[in-house]
Parts: structure tokens; C-alpha cells; sequence
């Protein structure tokens, strides 16, 4: 993938955010799978080594930025370290006090991992008695009680193993993985794209769905085709009609919009035969994210997944509505502008990370939402989004200093139309340290937590969150924690990738125990990330 550097007459063409009413795109595109079948499992499949490729500098396409008014400061900041004293949960508990996720020398039952890819787009989900991490090329089960590794480092090919084609060729990375807390089943996909975007090899969507709540058994698989439109960042989640799943679409080098697609949740648990229904956006709108749902409540009946990016100091919202009976009646409808405080994403969307000891920047990714963006409905009735972006504490201006701190949101929502509950933006040291990529999810009982990525000129890249209790006053969070401080920052001139998600999740068991999973750098060097995975809980969530 080429870096892409957008025209300014794409760049004039985004949404700037201004409120309009809501329309409907048009009939949604239906495609059935180009493939689908039923694997061994996956503790039995046998595989080669070389499936995890040959080392590769990834650089992420770029996405059109919204207008940024000059001279405006960020009006959601907390520059203070904490709130009444409060602190951040330490990590405690099964694997709590972190355990070695997949990165560069892990090693499990299946050998060790060596470092292929940068960045290594760390996602990972927490089911009823596993934690399944996946990063560029990679993927591990664990046992979550004692952070042992059930089974890997294994080429996350090796899902598609004897399926052909090219999700079994290509090992292309791009992951997500979701658990299906409803049906205790695990979402694993990831894009196969090497050597496609062809009629007769087009560029794929390849899914696997777990048959049961063990991530090492056998999985339904599938391959969603876009042809010769290249599907960029898939970002996944799970709602009660589908596994609904977000693109940024690029025709070569020029970016087409983001896409929405939902896929056939019901057949797909079942093995049948499945359909995608796909909406297609224009170039206003990129780094769009679906809903993904968390707790044991579903949301009302009928409610459509919920999407949404950033715009001018504001969010849109889209309601994806998907009928598998009749499409027709399908519709994806907005978006809604919510108007927020104002901000500017860190970095002017690029580079601007700084690291101990060497010159090397690193990528804000701050042209996206981060993933995930987690939807409850909470036994009260209630219901909330929570959802983070990067950007610069400092304001907008050119005379501006770089800066980096994590803007997040509660959104709630009320018969369906979705308004801003609370925002901030966690700047507790005024701005000495970075911090950039962030996830974050709400437990059953409210409480939020929020974790991120932090550096400075004077410290490694560390992974750390903070947090707060649905009782704290609003639009704070508590004094960060960390889970683990980086002793090495990433060299190398062509390196700036950084990350590209992390992922917070909320263990189904207990609703109350969070899973965060990032990546850090152990010593300085190139191609030797490893990740860290860390759980912690509120002491009032039982």
C-alpha cells in the first residue's frame, strides 16, 4: 500500500460538520459470499512458518481531514492530573498485572513469532474463558484466568488454511477480532489483498466465525468480494442482525469514501450460505465506525447498528437499518451532525510523536475515530456510545505547538437519536506527554475506561488508561495508571507507523473486568515491537 497524499480539492470537498437533515443512500449493494465453508479446527491445523511473509514497512492510506478554523482551542480540556484524588484501578486479577501478547521473540506451543510488520494493528477480545489476541500476520490464544498461551504464535492465515484462494494464500493482516457475547462465538477477519483488485482475483473480506466459545475449535469461513476497490482499515462489530464491518475504499492511490457493509450474522453462525448488504459513501466521509455491542442486554428491538466519524468540532452519526427478508428495506440513513467541542486532531492528522532518544516521529493516525466505538444498553434502560479520536490540546493555528492528548465521548441515545452526554479531553500533565491511539468501553455500571498510548521527548513509548466511575463528575477521568512503560522507542527513517488501533474490551463474564492491548518497544531498534496485554477492574463493579 502507497502512502496517499489527497489533493486539496478532496480535501475541500469533506463535510464540515454544519447540522442537515437526515437521507437515505439509495438501495443497499447485495453480494453473497464468493466462498464459504466449514474448517477443522484450529488446534489440529498444520502450518508453515513462512506463511507470516517477509518484513514490510506498512504505511496506512491517508484520509481526507475536515476544515480546521484557524485559532480556535480545544473547549473540552482537563489539564488537571486527577479529580478529587481518585486514581485509576491497578492492574489486578488473572492476567492483570500484563501478560506478553504476540510481538517480536513470543513465543507458545507453536513455535515463536518473529516481527514482519509495522505497525502491528494490536487488536485482541476477551470471551468466557480465553483472550484471542491478533496483530499484523499474527494471532494467539490465551488462557485468561492465568495468562498461559493455549495455542500459538500462528499465521492468522492458518484459519483459512485448505479454504484456497486467496484469504488461504494471503496473510495480509488488517485484523479485527470481536466476541459474540450472544452467542459466545469468535469474529475473526481480516483483508486479503496481495495480488488482487482483479476481476478474476478481487480484493476480499475474510471472515471466520467460530463454532463455539473455544477460539481453538472450527470456524464457518467466509470471503466478501469488492472487487477492484481496495477495502482499507476494516473495523468490526457485532449487533443482534449482523456483524456489521466499516472500509476505507481507495481506487489506487484516490480515496472513494468509506463503505458500510453488514453481514448475515444468522446464516453465518449456522454455516449457510451468507449475503453482505453495503452502502457506499462519498469522499466527505472517511474512518467511519460501526457499534459494537457490549454487556448481556440487546439493544431495543429493531434498533439500527449506529455508526460515526468526526467532522468540523463535530460527530456524525449514521443508523444502518438492515432487513435480510426483504432488502428493500434496507436503508442507512444521515448522517446526523452532532456539534462537540471544538478540537484539531493531533498531528494535523500525521506525524509529530515524539521519543526518547531519537528523532523519530511517530503517526497520530489522527485523520480517524480509534477503534472501537462500544454501544451499551445499561439495565436501567439507558443507552450509550462511547467513542475516542486524537488531537492537539493546543488548538489550531500555525503558530500552534505540537501536542497529542485523547479526546473521548459518552453519546446517549433517546428513542434513537443519539446526543452528547459528556466529552473530554485528557491532557492531565498540560501536554508534556503524548498520548494518541486510545480505545476505550464502559463497564455494566457505567464506568469508563480509556487506554492509550503515551511518549515524549523524555520517555519510551508506554501504554497506560485512565478511568472513571459513572459517579465522578462528568467530563473527568481519574490519574492514569500504567500497564507498561516502554524501555526502547522505534527507530528507523521510514517507520513513523505507529499502532494503527488498540483495543479495549469488557470481559463477558463478570460485565465489569477491562482487557486493553497495545503495543510497546522493549529496546530501541526497527521491526522489534512487542504488544502487552493488561486487565484491571473497578473495586465497586461485582
Amino acid at each position: 500500500m502507497k502512502h496517499l497524499k489527497l489533493a486539496a480539492a478532496i480535501l475541500a470537498s469533506v463535510c464540515t460538520g454544519s447540522a442537515f437533515a437526515q437521507s437515505s443512500h439509495g438501495h443497499a449493494e447485495i453480494s453473497s459470499a464468493v466462498q464459504h465453508d466449514t474448517s477443522p479446527a484450529l488446534r489440529d491445523v498444520v502450518v508453515n512458518p513462512a506463511d507470516f511473509k517477509k518484513m514490510h514497512d506498512r504505511v496506512e492510506h491517508d484520509l481526507p481531514l475536515p476544515h480546521v478554523p484557524d485559532n480556535q482551542r480545544d473547549e473540552a480540556l482537563q489539564n488537571f492530573a486527577t479529580h478529587g484524588g481518585a486514581l485509576a484501578p491497578t492492574p489486578g486479577g488473572g492476567a492483570g498485572s500484563g501478560i506478553a501478547g504476540v510481538g517480536n521473540g513470543f513465543t507458545g506451543p507453536n513455535g515463536s513469532f518473529g516481527v514482519q510488520y509495522a505497525p502491528p494493528d494490536t487488536t485482541g477480545a476477551v470471551g468466557a474463558t480465553q483472550y484471542v489476541q491478533v496483530v499484523n500476520t499474527g494471532m494467539a490464544v490465551f488462557n485468561k484466568s492465568t495468562g498461559a498461551v493455549v495455542q500459538g504464535p500462528l499465521p492468522t492465515s492458518a484459519l483459512w488454511k485448505g479454504f484456497g484462494g486467496l484469504c488461504e494464500a494471503d496473510n495480509d493482516g488488517d485484523a479485527t477480532v470481536v466476541y459474540d457475547k450472544a452467542a459466545a462465538r469468535w469474529v475473526i477477519s481480516q483483508f486479503a489483498v496481495t495480488n488482487a483488485g482483479t476481476a478474476s482475483a478481487p480484493y476480499l473480506q475474510c471472515v471466520a466465525v467460530s463454532q463455539t466459545s473455544d477460539a481453538t475449535g472450527a470456524y464457518n469461513r467466509y470471503a466478501f468480494s469488492y472487487g477492484s476497490t481496495f477495502p482499507d482499515y476494516p473495523k468490526t462489530g457485532v449487533w443482534p442482525d449482523g456483524y456489521y464491518t466499516t472500509f476505507n475504499m481507495f481506487n489506487g492511490n484516490t480515496f472513494a469514501g468509506a463503505k458500510a457493509c453488514a453481514y448475515d450474522r444468522t446464516a453465518m453462525l449456522n454455516g449457510g450460505a451468507a449475503t453482505q448488504q453495503c452502502f457506499q459513501l462519498s469522499t466527505s466521509y472517511g474512518g467511519v465506525l460501526p457499534s459494537d455491542l457490549d454487556g448481556s442486554i440487546a439493544p431495543p428491538a429493531g434498533a439500527p447498528n449506529y455508526m460515526v466519524n468526526f467532522g468540523t468540532n463535530s460527530l456524525n452519526v449514521w443508523k444502518f437499518h438492515v432487513d435480510w427478508a426483504n432488502t428493500a428495506n434496507t436503508t442507512l440513513t444521515g448522517p446526523t451532525s452532532l456539534a462537540v467541542a471544538a478540537f484539531a486532531p493531533a498531528c494535523s492528522g500525521g506525524t509529530c510523536i515524539p521519543q526518547s532518544g531519537v528523532r523519530q516521529t511517530l503517526d497520530s493516525l489522527a485523520d480517524r475515530m480509534m477503534y472501537r466505538l462500544a454501544y451499551r444498553h445499561f439495565a436501567d434502560g439507558h443507552e450509550s456510545l462511547v467513542a475516542t479520536h486524537s488531537v492537539n490540546p493546543n488548538g489550531s493555528g500555525r503558530k500552534v505547538k505540537a501536542a497529542s492528548a485523547v479526546r473521548w465521548y459518552e453519546l446517549r441515545l433517546s428513542n434513537g437519536t443519539a446526543s452528547v452526554y459528556q466529552q473530554s479531553t485528557f491532557n492531565p500533565d498540560n501536554g508534556a506527554t503524548f498520548r494518541w491511539m486510545g480505545s476505550i468501553a464502559q463497564d455494566k455500571q457505567g464506568n469508563i475506561a480509556l487506554g492509550y498510548s503515551a511518549s515524549s521527548s523524555t520517555i519510551h513509548p508506554a501504554v497506560r488508561y485512565t478511568g472513571r466511575l459513572a459517579t465522578d463528575a462528568l467530563n473527568t477521568m481519574q490519574t492514569e495508571a500504567s500497564i507498561v512503560e516502554g524501555s526502547g522507542s522505534q527507530t528507523g527513517s521510514n517507520l513513523a507507523r505507529w499502532g494503527d488501533y488498540s483495543t479495549m474490551t469488557v470481559d463477558p463474564t463478570d460485565d465489569c473486568t477491562f482487557w486493553y492491548s497495545t503495543e510497546y518497544i522493549p529496546s530501541n531498534g526497527a521491526f522489534n515491537w512487542s504488544t502487552r496485554i493488561g486487565s484491571f477492574k473497578f473495586a465497586g463493579c461485582q
